[in-house]
C-alpha cells in the first residue's frame, strides 16, 4: 500500500464515520500521512483527528477511536495504534518477498505510481515556477514527473522562456502540453529553488546532465564534470545503469538456457536488504513528490543498485548446475530490482539502457 492509497483509505474510513453519525463534519478533500513522530509507532502516522476535533466538537482522542474502528481489519492494515493526544499509527501488512517481487514485475516499471480512483478528486493541480538557469528547470521537470505519477497534474512554468538547447540538450519541458487546459492549482505554485550549478551542464548530455543536476539534495552545489561520464564504479549513475543493464543481460542469458523469472523464496544473505528497498519504492516515490525532491529518488536508485550487484553472480547456474527453482526465484528477484531501477531512471527523464 502506498501513502497515497492508505490516505484515501483514511479519508474512506472519514466519510464512513459520517455516514453513519459518528462525526458531524465536512470530509475533507484529502487526508496526510506521514512517518510516525516522537512517541509514534508503526509505518505511517496522521493527525487527522486532531484537525476534526474542532468542527466535530468531539476531543481528538474520541475522534481518533472512532476513525480506528473504521480502519482495523481494512485491506492491507495490520494495526492501528493511538499515541498522543489522537494520533493514528497506522501498521501496514507485510507481503512476503515472493508476493512482493511478482508485485513488481507485474507493475511493472509503473510500479509505486498511484492509479488515481474514478471521481475520487485525487488529481489535484499542482503548479511548479522555477528560475531561470539549467537545473532548477531540470529539477522543477523531474519533479513535476514523479508528481505525476502520484497521480498530480503538475504543470512547469519559468520566469522567462529558457534557450531552446535547455530542451533538447536536457530533456526539460515546460508548460507541458498534458496539462493544457487543466484548471488551475487551488494553490499557489511552488517554487523551485536549487542552489545553481556551478557550471554549464549542457556538454555532459541529457543523461549525465540530469543527473548531475538531480543526484545531490537542492541545497547542495552539484558538481559538472566530466566525473559524471566515466564508465566506472566511481560514477553513482554509472552503477545504477549497470546494475539495471546486468539484469537485462541475465534475463537473456536465461532465456537461452530454458528458463524464466518465477517468483519463490530466495536463500541468500543480501536478499533482506534487496526486499526492504524494493518495497520501500513506492514511500520514497510519494516523499520526493510531496517534498518536490527528485534527489531522493536518485539516491534511492543508487541504495538499489548498490544491494542488487553483489547478489547477481548468484543468478545463474554454474558449471553443471541445471536450472532450478532457487534459480527462476533468484531470476525474478533481480528482474524486480532491475524494474525498479528502470523505472526510477524513467522518471528522472534518463535513459535505462538493456546494454551497457
Amino acid at each position: 500500500m502506498t501513502p497515497v492509497e492508505l490516505s484515501r483509505t483514511v479519508l474512506r474510513a472519514v466519510r464512513r464515520a459520517v455516514d453513519g453519525g459518528e462525526l458531524d463534519v465536512d470530509v475533507p478533500g484529502r487526508v496526510r500521512v506521514g512517518p510516525p513522530g516522537p512517541g509514534g509507532c508503526g509505518d505511517y502516522a496522521t493527525g487527522i483527528a486532531l484537525q476534526l476535533a474542532r468542527p466535530a466538537g468531539q476531543p481528538p482522542y474520541r475522534v481518533a477511536e472512532v476513525l480506528r474502528a473504521h480502519l482495523t481489519g481494512a485491506d492491507g492494515i495490520a494495526d492501528v495504534v493511538l499515541t498522543g493526544p489522537g494520533f493514528l499509527n497506522i501498521s501496514l501488512h507485510r507481503a512476503a518477498p515472493a508476493e512482493l517481487v511478482a508485485e513488481v514485475l507485474r507493475r511493472g516499471p509503473r510500479y509505486g505510481h498511484v492509479v488515481p480512483e474514478d471521481g475520487a478528486g485525487e488529481r489535484r493541480p499542482v503548479g511548479l515556477r522555477c528560475e531561470h538557469h539549467p537545473r532548477a528547470l531540470v529539477v522543477a521537470d523531474a519533479a513535476a514527473r514523479i508528481l505525476r505519477s502520484q497521480g498530480a497534474l503538475a504543470r512547469v512554468s519559468c520566469t522567462t522562456s529558457p534557450p531552446p538547447e535547455w530542451a533538447v540538450v536536457l530533456g526539460v519541458r515546460v508548460d507541458v502540453d498534458v496539462d493544457a487546459g487543466r484548471p488551475a492549482p487551488d494553490e499557489p505554485p511552488v517554487d523551485i529553488r536549487p542552489v545553481p550549478a556551478p557550471g554549464d551542464p549542457l556538454p555532459l548530455g541529457r543523461d549525465a546532465g540530469r543527473w548531475a543536476l538531480l543526484h545531490p539534495a537542492a541545497h547542495d552545489r552539484p558538481r559538472i564534470g566530466d566525473e559524471h561520464l566515466v564508465q566506472r564504479e566511481s560514477n553513482p549513475l554509472f552503477r545504477v545503469r549497470y546494475a539495471h543493464a546486468r539484469t537485462r543481460a541475465l534475463a537473456r542469458n536465461a532465456a537461452d538456457l530454458g528458463f524464466a523469472a518465477e517468483p519463490g523464496p530466495v536463500e541468500h544473505p543480501d536478499t533482506h536488504g534487496m526486499y526492504a528497498l524494493l518495497a520501500d519504492h513506492p514511500r520514497v516515490l510519494a516523499a520526493a513528490a510531496d517534498h518536490h525532491a527528485p534527489d531522493r529518488l536518485a539516491r534511492h536508485l543508487v541504495t538499489v543498485a548498490d544491494a542488487v550487484l553483489p547478489f547477481l553472480p548468484a543468478v545463474l547456474p554454474r558449471g553443471g548446475e541445471k536450472p532450478s527453482a532457487a534459480h527462476r526465484a533468484r531470476l525474478a528477484l533481480a528482474e524486480a530490482a532491475g524494474t525498479v531501477l528502470a523505472g526510477g531512471l524513467t522518471l528522472l527523464g534518463i535513459d535505462a539502457p538493456d546494454h551497457l
